[in-house]
């Protein structure tokens, strides 16, 4: 990629821009000076953000949304009849996916910190970045989260320090020009691209190889270990075992808090506080620290850091609690990340933990299916949405009773398959709301409803809340 692709460029248009890899990028090339364009097919509550910023979007993507752009950036969610995209390539202005765009963007920082793995990544990336705006440190980041300290996704400081989301996902991670990697966790997902846990840990291994400086990595996780093995740079592992560099000892859990012991080496550093649950944000909050201790911040900056953070916009992320009924929304897409936090939320003092789970692409559903029933079954109930098919058109003819009718505990609505293919957004809004009827007649007091997925299932959990308040 040339480095100097953004030099004489003025005006760049985002294909897709209300997308969670897009925004940030939004936010960083607008506050770096460029005039910025852009263009979606839902109202968003991103688009409103992205508005305010003073960006013009246009609604429904056109071939006259691009012009006056010499610089066009689309999404790997874009296809390739997509009309902009087709207008794009045949212009003038330079096209570029937004993989590459964001890999020319890390080049630009000595101390770019990109944080990969299967799960946790957004967390564990806001996690940092809190710690180093406690720190005082103008860093610049994009990660694949909002977060409320940012107001958004995506910042650009004067410092040389960045975090970076690195998602591995078609390998568009070894893009980037990582100083130190930073490898959370290994598991089979994205299998449709990768086909098996080797070719994924062969990426990881490669994604390694590009760092400059450092690796730090999940020494509890063998899949995270394979991954490293054979790259002759500076290892850096975290984890509960104490034959990690970095490792923590719980002391205590309440309600969403979390405490724990931090040593390093062997020696106690300090006590630490959590405001989201599970063992797995302690892992999240454990490759930050070793990722902050890294570039010299204090321990006094890493535990102001974790005691502001009060997690991600759709991480375990608290919406309201109505007539007794606590309602969360949570990201987790992956059977794995499923698992860890139902588990995590099945340790809450709640009655009954409601899983209302919406299955995000055909593939993925199909490949993985024993394994989200065994995941969707830690819950006390499961309410199925329609399969989100994004990229994908429903070619395998997989559905959600699919996965409902191997569960005992599921609830889903049977429609007409065709209007169900079809993913209309009048048929979602009739499934959203019909799935909200039910719970509000449902739901009791002292139960955790939990919105999952990572499409737009959080309207749900938003809707639900107004519903039983009326």
């Amino acid at each position: 990629m040339n480095k100097a692709v953004l030099k004489e460029k003025k005006h760049i248009h985002l294909i897709g821009i209300g997308g969670s890899g897009m925004y940030p990028l939004a936010q960083v090339l607008h506050q770096k000076g460029y005039f910025i364009t852009g263009s979606d097919n839902n109202e968003t509550e991103t688009l409103e953000a992205v508005r305010k910023m003073g960006i013009t979007v246009f609604m429904g993507q056109r071939a006259e949304n691009i012009q006056g752009a010499d610089l066009i950036i689309y999404s790997a969610a874009i296809m390739e009849d997509n009309p902009e995209l087709i207008a794009a390539k045949n212009s003038n202005a330079e096209v570029l996916e937004r993989s590459d765009l964001l890999g020319l963007v890390t080049s630009w920082y000595d101390d770019a910190i990109c944080i990969c793995g299967t799960h946790g990544k957004t967390t564990a990336s806001s996690m940092l970045t809190t710690i180093f705006m406690e720190e005082g440190i103008d860093l610049s980041c994009v990660i694949g989260g909002k977060l409320n300290s940012l107001g958004g996704s995506g910042r650009s400081g004067k410092s040389n320090i960045m975090v970076c989301e690195a998602c591995e996902y078609v390998d568009t991670f070894l893009k980037l020009s990582p100083d130190v990697a930073v490898i959370l966790n290994v598991d089979a997902d994205h299998l449709e691209y990768f086909k098996n846990l080797d070719n994924i840990k062969k990426s990881f291994n490669r994604f390694a190889s590009m760092a400059t400086k450092a690796i730090i990595y999940n020494g509890d996780d063998q899949n995270s270990i394979d991954s490293v093995a054979g790259i002759d740079k500076e290892k850096i592992t975290f984890g509960f075992n104490k034959t990690n560099d970095y490792y923590a000892e719980i002391t205590g859990t309440k309600g969403l808090q979390t405490n724990f012991d931090l040593y390093y080496k062997g020696e106690k550093q300090c006590n630490l506080t959590l405001h989201v649950p599970g063992k797995h944000n302690v892992l999240n909050a454990l490759a930050s620290i070793a990722a902050a201790r890294y570039t010299n911040v204090s321990y006094e900056g890493i535990t102001r850091g974790l005691q502001v953070f009060n997690g991600v916009i759709r991480r375990f992320e608290k919406i309201d609690v109505v007539n007794g009924i606590t309602i969360v929304d949570d990201y987790a897409h992956h059977p794995a990340e499923l698992t860890v936090t139902l588990k995590a939320a099945k340790k809450l003092d709640f009655k009954n933990v409601w899983a209302v789970f919406q299955p995000f692409t055909y593939s993925r559903t199909k490949i993985l299916l024993n394994d989200f029933v065994k995941a969707l079954s830690i819950a006390d109930r499961v309410v199925l949405t329609d399969i989100m098919g994004s990229r994908e058109k429903n070619t395998l003819k997989i559905y959600s009773e699919d996965l409902g009718n191997k569960l005992s505990n599921a609830f889903w609505f049977d429609y007409d398959k065709d209007i169900v293919d079809e993913q209309s957004p009048e048929q979602k809004t009739k499934n959203f709301n019909d799935i909200i009827d039910y719970i509000s007649k449902n739901a009791q007091s002292g139960d955790l409803v939990i919105t999952l997925g990572c499409g737009d299932v959080y309207k749900i959990a938003k809707k639900l809340a107004i519903k039983l308040k009326n």
